[in-house]
């Protein structure tokens, strides 16, 4: 069956995007050339150019992803009532995006999270705003009383995602892949429960 332009143009993109990720992983991204990740996707050099300007229109396509992603969920868990449930979704996409595209998360941890050097004025500000995010999901759980009050929202916010960072970095820095589900299920409920026991309200 013949495939429309629209699905080639899509999966060229893709062919192109999980070739970067490979590349960008391996030689990070300053060093890695456009001309390799042609290679690795086994293209022409002037098709990468058809669909992305230059590298770094490329790296900043791959950042888009995650944030897109990580923004869909921040706004699905707004019905959530349940702050510890919000709480689990949170660690799970971390989980979730590292057991299907640990490349992409590897990339993010290395060059993003623990690098100031990709660190743009743009990209401090998607940090950030995850960051509110996040915390307004703390005060939620301090206002009814299923997180303790005695410390600064923001403080338990930073205490959260720096355990859920270090842990995804830990994993990412020695190659370390999730198995598979109930894995994934067991370290989710390891953060939480730690977390939560940590945090949990005086009352």
């Amino acid at each position: 069956m013949r495939k429309n332009p629209g699905d080639w143009k899509k999966s060229k993109e893709e062919m192109i995007f999980e070739a970067a990720l490979k590349v960008i992983k391996k030689k990070g991204f300053h060093k890695a050339r456009m001309s390799d990740i042609a290679n690795e996707a086994s293209i022409s050099y002037g098709l990468v150019y058809h669909y992305f300007n230059n590298k770094e229109d490329l790296f900043e396509a791959i950042l888009h992803r995650w944030w897109e992603g990580l923004f869909a969920l921040m706004g699905e868990i707004e019905e959530e009532s349940d702050v510890p449930t919000k709480l689990r979704r949170i660690i799970l996409y971390f989980l979730d995006s590292y057991q299907a595209q640990p490349d992409l998360v590897n990339i993010f941890i290395t060059e993003i999270s623990r690098s100031t050097a990709n660190l743009t004025s743009s990209r401090l500000e998607n940090f950030k705003h995850f960051m509110s995010l996040t915390e307004e999901v703390i005060q939620e759980g301090q206002d009814k009383g299923v997180l303790r009050g005695d410390f600064k929202a923001r403080y338990l916010t930073y205490i959260f995602l720096g355990a859920l960072e270090t842990f995804v970095s830990a994993m990412v820095l020695v190659d370390q892949k999730i198995k598979g589900d109930n894995q994934k299920r067991r370290i989710a409920d390891s953060i939480l429960e730690v977390f939560l026991n940590g945090a949990r309200s005086l009352e």
